[in-house]
């Protein structure tokens, strides 16, 4: 159940976007190590967002999971995305902020009830 949610000032083609969901869901999937069934990417393209005073190409992160995270896995899942957004819509990394959330299993909804 871990889910991405991504958003970025850059306005995305389709085409980019699926490579960006794709490639963000293989990521998360084997860092966080659940199957890729369970992992959802949501990627929010031309939000307006101003970064240290610019509205050059930057992007915010949210990843909630229920377990698999931690100061390792945080790391390296930061420093994954950041590199799909610099490849893929030439985000620097310093332009990126994520935040990670362990969720608590009754926290978290599927299917009509909880985990």
């Amino acid at each position: 159940m871990p889910t991405l949610n991504l958003f970025t000032n850059i306005p995305v083609d389709a085409v980019t976007c699926s490579d960006i969901l794709k490639d963000a869901t293989k990521a998360v999937a084997k860092i966080i190590g659940k199957p890729e069934s369970y992992v959802m990417i949501l990627l929010n393209s031309g939000v307006p967002i101003a970064f240290a005073g610019t509205e050059e190409p930057a992007a915010y992160g949210e990843l909630i999971s229920i377990g698999g995270l931690g100061a390792g896995v945080n790391g390296k899942l930061s420093e994954t995305i950041a590199e799909i957004l610099q490849i893929k819509l030439s985000i620097d990394s310093s332009r990126f902020y994520i935040k990670f959330y362990d969720s608590p299993r009754p926290f978290f909804g599927f299917n009509g009830s909880t985990f």
